[in-house]
């Protein structure tokens, strides 16, 4: 039988209707939202905390003046050991050291006068002692008309005189000896001036800068070295806000330095900060090795993880399964082919990117972890590999 003529352009149209409607019920709206899921797991898991620091001392110092001044000389440069009370710098004294000398000479004057005072105070001793010892040989020899009374009123007038004048002795040795302090205390205070021209270290340290250069001036509180104390450095880690939980002094960490990759070095917390970033929502944490590596540079990159008590025969879905609302956090399953939203309870986090579950899920139950679009709820889904496919 002879076909009409028209029957493949109907072939044609009829084949036409059927890619299109394919093509609508496989990817237009009654196809389903493409997702990809995963099963929650029951297992042991380790949390881990992951943060970047850098290397910095704890104990630093910045060595200056404490009065304006020319720098004349520094004696240490960038990177060399320096030992406690050793000179660092100088700076102009001006007139410091002349009048440290005069101050010197009127020390020594006051402590001659303190010595002429001594020795007249000897003298006054002596005299007064003779005169009481004759005028009480006159009263007696009076007392049996040996001698005249006017005689005996004479040694007693010499033996009064000779109190005052040792009483005149010791105010003199007061007056001497008050000035000589106080002159030594002028030269105490010039001596401490003069002092502060010259820096010294006040530790056993190390120069990690140099900040003014001979001929420099500088004012009181500016910094002409740098000192670090090498046994005091660290790491300053900043670490998520929401992963602190649970962090405490002296859990254990490992600090991987970026000069040495593949290399980490056990070390422990020291200290976590008080204060947080509200900004980065980040918290300072810092961290002490258990032994100083040599080589390290201050400012150098490290990460650190620390590891925290495991939990056992925990549920747990991939991290990108949560999400977080303001409301509530959850995660959305896949219920008969189509999208459920789970209100759920999370616990710790693992560095392989599984969150544990406290409460909400079960184990084999299937989250949505990707889709390629918002759900809602109730939406029919399509499981797929990839969202790109």
């Amino acid at each position: 039988m002879k076909l009409p003529r028209k029957s493949p352009l109907i072939a044609s149209a009829i084949l036409l209707v059927v890619a299109v409607a394919a093509i609508v019920l496989l990817n237009g709206p009654l196809a389903g939202v493409k997702v990809t899921t995963a099963r929650a797991e029951q297992s042991d898991l380790q949390p881990k905390v992951f943060g970047i620091g850098t290397v910095e001392a704890r104990r630093s110092y910045l060595i200056g003046p404490t009065v304006a001044s020319r720098v004349v000389s520094v004696l240490v440069d960038h990177g060399d050991d320096v030992k406690m009370g050793q000179r660092l710098a100088e700076l102009d004294p001006v007139d410091l050291d002349e009048r440290m000398a005069s101050a010197a000479n009127a020390v020594e004057r006051a402590t001659n006068a303190v010595d002429v005072a001594v020795a007249q105070l000897s003298e006054a001793r002596s005299r007064n002692e003779l005169a009481k010892a004759s005028a009480q040989r006159f009263l007696e020899l009076r007392q049996k008309n040996f001698v005249s009374q006017d005689a005996e009123a004479a040694k007693q007038h010499e033996a009064n005189a000779a109190k005052a004048a040792l009483a005149a002795a010791e105010g003199a040795l007061a007056v001497a000896q008050r000035d000589h302090d106080r002159l030594g205390a002028d030269r105490a205070g010039v001596t401490k001036q003069r002092a502060q021209y010259r820096l010294i270290s006040p530790i056993n340290g190390l120069v990690s800068a140099r900040d003014a250069e001979p001929g420099s001036t500088v004012i009181a509180g500016q910094s002409v070295l740098r000192l670090i104390d090498p046994a005091s450095l660290w790491i300053r880690a900043r670490i998520d806000q929401g992963r602190t939980h649970g962090l405490a002094l002296a859990q254990s960490a490992d600090i991987v330095l970026r000069s040495r990759p593949n290399e980490p070095l056990p070390g422990k917390i020291v200290r976590i900060e008080v204060n947080s970033d509200s900004v980065a929502e980040e918290r300072v944490v810092d961290f002490a090795f258990d032994r100083l590596p040599e080589g390290l540079s201050i400012g150098e990159t490290a990460e650190v993880v620390i590891r925290l008590p495991s939990v056992p025969n925990a549920i747990s879905v991939p991290a990108a399964a949560i999400r977080y609302g303001r409301q509530q956090t959850g995660v959305w399953r896949n219920v008969d082919g189509k999208a459920v939203f789970v209100p759920i309870r999370i616990g710790t986090h693992t560095l392989e990117g599984r969150v544990q579950i406290v409460a909400g899920l079960a184990r084999d139950d299937e989250v949505i972890v990707h889709s390629s679009t918002e759900l809602s709820g109730g939406e029919k889904l399509r499981l797929v590999e990839s969202i790109g496919r």
